[in-house]
């Protein structure tokens, strides 16, 4: 790749590493955690001096009736709350503004996200445009283009993985299947609520995805040139707790422990990436899966392992690391490297991940490609970087 390119690329990450880690605090969300706790949720709010807080779920979750203790404990506290239920997979500029219009109009003063990632997502841009009703969702693509005076969103996840409930990200469906992907701290909910009762019984379609979207998340977080002393202890304890209960979780839907350590490592793997940044593979992954409609932790878990082995030698070191907390041996640095990689593909054959895309088409490799380009370069600080030969080539070798 082109020297005096990479050498801006770099220039530009530090810069921005400096400038986050000195204009921010970081500061986690408050957790409360253990079975249950969602029902702890409404005395907290009122605790906080709201009253009308806008629920933003989606139709499965409801059908399941996965919100009926929330619903009955800010019954039981005496005020009432608003609802938008209509959250789709990759949500959409639509559902941003139809879920705006219901806060606007029942007069709400807090979020409550309750769901996976869509959902996280959703609610996070909701507080935003209800915070700057003149600015438009396009408008705050990018990095910090949000600004501040965002009502507080209380996160609840029901998926092990995204790390939605602590990240300052978010991605939405634009036009013509395009990700809008907005960063910004002020978006990071205040906080998240952990409870492992609402992920038993999740069926293992869903389980592998999201737990391995949460590998990604650790991973190109601690491989990154702007990870630092916390996120990559957090990434560290990621990588552990899903290694020793992904399997777990997987394979038993019901145990409350893996669920319990599976909510902790998707949390602390949202820490990691949210101050140290991914990388190609979630440039890559919102990329196809939005022109494809995949689901973004399948997209993620393919995409995982090929592009580890397309950074090869200059990562060696940290997922060399990263092996010793998955209880991998091997005889040097680079043995442990590529022996994690494989354990990584063990992983999506175990769990029914595909190695390759069968959806992917020639015909669409030039607009994956300025998507790809256009998302990762110069801001995401990975240990190679990546010129439009190098994407188009990822693109062929990814194409069943």
């Amino acid at each position: 790749m082109n020297g005096l390119k990479v050498a801006y690329y770099r220039t530009y990450q530090s810069v921005m590493k400096v400038g986050a880690n000195a204009l921010f605090p970081w500061k986690e969300p408050e957790i409360i955690s253990g079975a249950g706790a969602v029902k702890q949720l409404a005395s907290l709010i009122k605790q906080k001096g709201f009253h009308k807080p806008l629920i933003v779920t989606d139709p499965g979750l409801m059908k399941l009736n996965l919100l009926a203790g929330l619903f009955e404990s800010i019954k039981a506290e005496g005020y009432t709350y608003a609802l938008y239920d209509e959250v789709v997979p990759n949500p959409t500029i639509e559902n941003i503004e139809a879920a705006l219009k219901i806060y606007t109009e029942n007069g709400c003063d807090c979020v409550i996200a309750f769901g996976g990632g869509s959902s996280m997502d959703c609610a996070k841009i909701t507080a935003a445009r209800a915070a700057h009703p003149n600015k438009p969702v396009e408008k705050m693509r990018g990095v910090m283009k949000v600004g501040k005076g965002l009502p507080v969103i209380f996160a609840v996840p029901t998926t092990a993985g995204t790390g939605s409930e602590t990240t300052i990200a978010a991605v939405i469906t634009g036009a013509n299947h395009t990700k809008i992907t907005i960063m910004d701290p002020y978006i990071r909910p205040q906080y998240a609520v952990l409870d492992p009762e609402l992920t038993l019984g999740l069926p293992p379609f869903i389980t592998a995805p999201t737990g391995l979207d949460a590998l990604t998340h650790a991973v190109e977080a601690y491989i990154g040139r702007s990870n630092t002393p916390n996120t990559a202890a957090r990434a560290r304890q990621a990588v552990n707790l899903i290694y020793r209960y992904l399997p777990i979780a997987y394979a038993d839907g019901q145990n409350i422990e893996a669920r319990e350590q599976m909510l902790m490592a998707s949390y602390y793997a949202g820490v990691a990436f949210t101050q140290a940044y991914v990388g190609y593979v979630h440039a890559f992954a919102h990329a196809i899966g939005g022109m494809y409609g995949i689901a973004h932790g399948s997209a993620c878990s393919t995409i995982l392992p090929e592009m580890l082995k397309y950074y090869g030698y200059t990562c060696f070191k940290q997922l060399a690391d990263l092996a010793d907390e998955a209880g991998i041996e091997g005889k040097d640095e680079a043995d442990k490297a590529k022996k994690f990689i494989k354990s990584i593909q063990q992983f999506n054959a175990d769990m029914g991940i595909p190695a390759r895309f069968e959806q992917l088409e020639e015909k669409d490799f030039d607009e994956l490609a300025d998507r790809i380009l256009a998302e990762a370069n110069p801001l995401y600080p990975v240990p190679k970087e990546m010129d439009r030969e190098n994407v188009l080539r990822m693109l062929r070798h990814l194409q069943a």
